[in-house]
């Protein structure tokens, strides 16, 4: 018993030994740590911090961003890639451009599995002119290898079309002075589709909800979408992120509120105690809006280090050097396709905004070709305009004035039929027209858009005839009504217009032909006594609006004195 007892008093002082010599090492680490950490926060601190650290005796630099920046660095940062977006890549397939492509290289596969250290990442993203903080971590490192590797083929598409959209970014980021970095968020926004369209129905290049393009003056009807036009929407996107600079002062958060609202972003800051930095808020903001930074931060990586990759723009049949036309009149698509030869599917890429596949007219509008073609255009404008303009645009779809009396109707030309004209003349009737061309009251009335048999004299009237008999039909403008009757076999005596003319009517001294009203007589049984005048000419010449006002011995004037 003795031993034991002694035996254990030694193996605890043993252990207590043990322990007091592993304490140390283990706080030691610790402490050497937190001091490796805080020398590495305090090496990779921010432009921004760099900037207010500065001294303000020096002179001010204006080409202090294209300096090499110092990346935010954090290893604490993980998440994965959001499926919407990885899926969303592959629209970009759809289009005519890229389904006509010409591959200029080889199509081997190039070795893609190439492991590379998050320093050679970190040095590559330093060496990158940047106004606009590019942080590296885990999550930008997944979206690298998501270009890089998962998704090469898109990106080397979308590296052949930047060669057209690009140049239309810079020149109008530089013309407002903002970081010409930001040319690649269509790349994240759309893929560089100009036809994308969210299912949150944001749509275009630059992805601009209804509300938000009608507030940056982007028209938007039936026939036009110019949220889908590179350039004026370029200019809308670029307003719209100016505006946001000046609430956020830090192109990070300008860039989540492009894409989630800027409700969202002041949302997450205030959840996160106020804190101002985009990996501060990362886990406050909406999981789609998450990977939108790291996204753009890794587009930018990408395309300027593609050849590091083994990526290259794959050439496509889109045609880079284009010229635009102002058009002020309606034009459709196959107008232009068929005459100067152009592909219309290449029409609808070169000018998206067009929903309808019409300029509409009004105003001028703007029509983007080939440069080769544009000349082209210029010399058989003519041609174009006229070319099948009725099927197109036919004039029963105008819209005219219900007001006018006399508006153009569109008919139905009957086949194998002359068209003549017959000015009416004073006595005419409908029927007696009719029965003079041998057609039918009905056609008469169809052809000239009549109604209740209402026609005025002077009126031209459209008359379809057999064409062997439209030199016959046309002299019955130079002949009297009697010789109009002796077509019909019938007689007129020449008695009794006269006795009617001097039995009915009294004239009286002026310019006017007048009538004394007697017992029994309306409107209706005096416009009868005078051809080629109706009961409402009779009334609108007497100003008089009720037709139950007419009182015996009452003098009307019935026309003006020929």
């Amino acid at each position: 018993m003795r031993r034991k007892i002694f035996f254990i008093p030694i193996i605890l002082s043993v252990t207590a030994l043990a322990c007091s010599t592993i304490k140390p090492s283990v706080t030691q680490n610790i402490k050497e740590e937190q001091v490796k950490t805080e020398n590495t926060l305090s090496d990779l601190d921010t432009v921004s911090t760099e900037i207010a650290v500065s001294e303000p005796e020096s002179e001010t630099d204006t080409l202090a961003f294209l300096k090499l920046n110092n990346v935010d660095v954090r290893y604490d940062l993980d998440d994965n890639i959001n499926t919407n977006f990885s899926s969303n890549l592959d629209s970009l397939l759809h289009l005519w451009y890229i389904k006509n492509t010409d591959s200029h290289y080889s199509t081997e596969k190039p070795n893609t599995n190439i492991t590379l250290n998050d320093s050679i990442y970190i040095d590559r993203l330093k060496q990158i002119p940047s106004l606009i903080d590019l942080s590296y971590n885990k999550i930008v490192k997944n979206y690298i290898k998501l270009y890089s590797e998962k998704r090469r083929s898109q990106v080397e598409y979308m590296m052949g079309l930047s060669e057209y959209y690009f140049p239309i970014f810079e020149e109008i980021l530089d013309k407002e002075g903002l970081p010409q970095e930001l040319k690649y968020l269509p790349i994240i926004e759309s893929a560089l589709n100009p036809k994308a369209l969210s299912r949150a129905g944001a749509s275009g290049l630059w992805q601009f909800m209804y509300g938000t393009g009608r507030m940056y003056k982007l028209n938007i009807n039936s026939f036009v979408d110019e949220r889908r036009d590179p350039v004026k929407s370029s200019y809308a996107a670029v307003k719209y992120l100016k505006d946001m600079y000046k609430v956020y002062g830090n192109w990070h958060l300008v860039i989540a509120a492009y894409n989630c609202g800027p409700g969202n972003v002041n949302k997450a800051i205030r959840r996160s105690g106020g804190k101002r930095n985009y990996w501060d808020i990362y886990y406050r903001l909406p999981r789609e809006t998450r990977g939108y930074v790291p996204a753009f931060i890794a587009a930018i990586y990408t395309f300027n280090y593609h050849k590091e990759h083994n990526l290259y723009p794959k050439k496509s049949n889109f045609p880079i050097a284009c010229d635009t036309l102002m058009i002020n009149e309606t034009l459709h698509f196959d107008q232009v396709s068929k005459v100067i030869n152009i592909p219309k599917e290449q029409l609808r890429d070169l000018n998206p905004q067009y929903r309808a596949d019409i300029l509409p007219g009004g105003k001028a509008y703007s029509l983007k070709l080939p440069l080769k073609l544009t000349s082209k255009f210029i010399d058989m404008q003519d041609s174009i305009f006229a070319y099948k303009k009725d099927y197109y645009f036919s004039q029963k779809d105008k819209v005219v004035n219900p007001r006018d009396r006399y508006q153009k109707f569109a008919h139905v030309t009957p086949k194998n039929k002359a068209k003549v004209y017959y000015k009416v003349k004073p006595g005419d009737a409908v029927g007696l027209i009719a029965s003079w061309f041998h057609i039918r009251t009905s056609d008469l009335r169809y052809w000239n858009n009549i109604r209740r048999n209402l026609i005025k004299v002077g009126q031209k009237l459209v008359v379809y005839v057999p064409k062997s008999k439209a030199d016959y039909y046309q002299s019955f403008n130079s002949m009297s009504y009697a010789q109009k009757q002796a077509t019909l076999g019938k007689k007129v005596s020449p008695t009794s217009t006269a006795v009617a003319a001097t039995n009915t009517p009294e004239k009286t001294d002026g310019s006017y032909v007048y009538y004394t009203v007697r017992r029994g007589d309306n409107f209706w049984t005096i416009a009868k006594k005078f051809p080629g005048v109706s009961n409402y000419d009779i009334m609108k010449l007497n100003n008089i609006n009720d037709a139950r006002s007419l009182k015996v011995g009452q003098k009307l004037r019935i026309k003006r004195k020929s």
